[in-house]
Protein backbone atom coordinates (compact mmCIF):
# COMPACT_ATOMS: atom_id res chain seq x y z
CA UNK A 1 0.00 0.00 0.00
CA UNK A 2 1.37 3.36 -0.18
CA UNK A 3 2.63 5.27 2.19
CA UNK A 4 2.73 9.35 1.72
CA UNK A 5 4.07 10.68 4.68
CA UNK A 6 4.48 14.57 5.31
CA UNK A 7 6.67 16.94 7.44
CA UNK A 8 8.19 20.41 8.11
CA UNK A 9 5.12 22.05 9.10
CA UNK A 10 5.15 24.45 12.37
CA UNK A 11 4.24 27.81 13.48
CA UNK A 12 5.71 30.62 11.46
CA UNK A 13 5.05 34.70 11.82
CA UNK A 14 3.63 36.21 8.41
CA UNK A 15 6.04 36.70 5.77
CA UNK A 16 7.76 33.85 6.66
CA UNK A 17 8.65 30.53 5.00
CA UNK A 18 8.70 26.94 5.21
CA UNK A 19 9.31 24.20 3.05
CA UNK A 20 7.10 21.14 3.65
CA UNK A 21 8.28 17.76 2.25
CA UNK A 22 6.31 14.36 1.48
CA UNK A 23 8.41 11.18 1.51
CA UNK A 24 6.67 8.19 -0.57
CA UNK A 25 7.06 4.83 -0.35
CA UNK A 26 6.08 1.31 -1.25
CA UNK A 27 5.26 3.34 -5.04
CA UNK A 28 6.91 3.88 -8.33
CA UNK A 29 7.40 7.59 -7.58
CA UNK A 30 7.59 8.53 -10.68
CA UNK A 31 4.54 8.31 -12.19
CA UNK A 32 2.49 9.53 -9.63
CA UNK A 33 0.94 13.04 -10.39
CA UNK A 34 1.73 14.97 -7.09
CA UNK A 35 -0.08 17.25 -5.45
CA UNK A 36 -0.18 19.89 -1.64
CA UNK A 37 -3.63 20.10 -0.38
CA UNK A 38 -4.72 22.09 2.79
CA UNK A 39 -7.85 22.27 4.91
CA UNK A 40 -8.54 25.32 6.88
CA UNK A 41 -11.28 24.60 9.66
CA UNK A 42 -15.26 25.33 8.91
CA UNK A 43 -13.77 25.01 4.98
CA UNK A 44 -13.28 22.60 2.70
CA UNK A 45 -9.77 20.74 1.50
CA UNK A 46 -8.52 22.32 -1.55
CA UNK A 47 -6.07 21.64 -3.91
CA UNK A 48 -2.86 24.11 -3.52
CA UNK A 49 -0.06 22.99 -5.99
CA UNK A 50 0.35 19.66 -8.61
CA UNK A 51 3.32 18.64 -10.36
CA UNK A 52 3.17 16.04 -13.26
CA UNK A 53 5.29 13.06 -13.81
CA UNK A 54 6.68 15.70 -16.20
CA UNK A 55 6.90 18.25 -14.40
CA UNK A 56 4.35 20.60 -15.10
CA UNK A 57 3.13 22.49 -12.60
CA UNK A 58 -0.70 24.21 -11.14
CA UNK A 59 -1.29 26.67 -8.23
CA UNK A 60 -4.05 28.43 -6.85
CA UNK A 61 -4.16 31.34 -7.42
CA UNK A 62 -4.03 32.35 -3.93
CA UNK A 63 -0.67 30.71 -3.60
CA UNK A 64 0.69 32.24 -6.92
CA UNK A 65 4.19 33.60 -6.56
CA UNK A 66 4.85 32.76 -3.08
CA UNK A 67 4.85 28.94 -3.12
CA UNK A 68 6.40 26.67 -5.52
CA UNK A 69 6.05 22.24 -5.85
CA UNK A 70 8.69 20.59 -6.51
CA UNK A 71 9.69 16.98 -7.05
CA UNK A 72 12.79 14.31 -6.43
CA UNK A 73 12.14 11.29 -8.19
CA UNK A 74 15.94 9.57 -6.83
CA UNK A 75 14.53 10.54 -3.33
CA UNK A 76 10.94 9.44 -3.50
CA UNK A 77 9.81 13.43 -2.53
CA UNK A 78 7.82 16.13 -3.35
CA UNK A 79 8.00 19.42 -1.84
CA UNK A 80 6.07 22.62 -1.42
CA UNK A 81 8.32 25.69 -0.56
CA UNK A 82 6.29 28.43 1.06
CA UNK A 83 7.40 32.16 1.03
CA UNK A 84 5.73 35.14 2.24
CA UNK A 85 3.20 33.49 4.56
CA UNK A 86 -0.12 35.13 5.30
CA UNK A 87 -2.73 33.70 8.50
CA UNK A 88 -5.05 32.76 5.52
CA UNK A 89 -2.70 30.29 5.12
CA UNK A 90 -2.95 28.42 8.17
CA UNK A 91 -4.03 24.68 7.20
CA UNK A 92 -3.41 21.41 7.78
CA UNK A 93 -1.52 20.56 4.49
CA UNK A 94 -2.09 17.23 2.85
CA UNK A 95 0.22 15.23 0.53
CA UNK A 96 -1.66 13.77 -2.55
CA UNK A 97 -0.56 11.24 -5.19
CA UNK A 98 -2.76 10.36 -8.36
CA UNK A 99 -1.33 7.30 -10.10
CA UNK A 100 -2.09 6.89 -13.83
CA UNK A 101 -4.93 4.73 -13.19
CA UNK A 102 -5.97 8.31 -11.33
CA UNK A 103 -6.32 6.22 -7.87
CA UNK A 104 -5.42 8.48 -5.65
CA UNK A 105 -3.62 8.51 -1.84
CA UNK A 106 -3.22 10.80 1.12
CA UNK A 107 -0.79 11.48 3.68
CA UNK A 108 -1.72 11.97 7.23
CA UNK A 109 -1.39 15.86 7.06
CA UNK A 110 1.28 18.73 8.77
CA UNK A 111 -0.02 21.50 10.44
CA UNK A 112 1.15 25.05 9.52
CA UNK A 113 0.08 28.10 11.53
CA UNK A 114 0.93 31.41 10.53
CA UNK A 115 0.48 33.56 13.29
CA UNK A 116 2.26 36.60 15.27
Amino acid sequence: QVQLVESGGGLVQPGGSLRLSCAGSKMTFSVYTMGWHRQAPGKQRELVASITIGGATNYADSVKGRFTISRNNDKNTAYLQMNSLKPEDTAVYYCNAINPYDLAYWGQGTQVTVSA
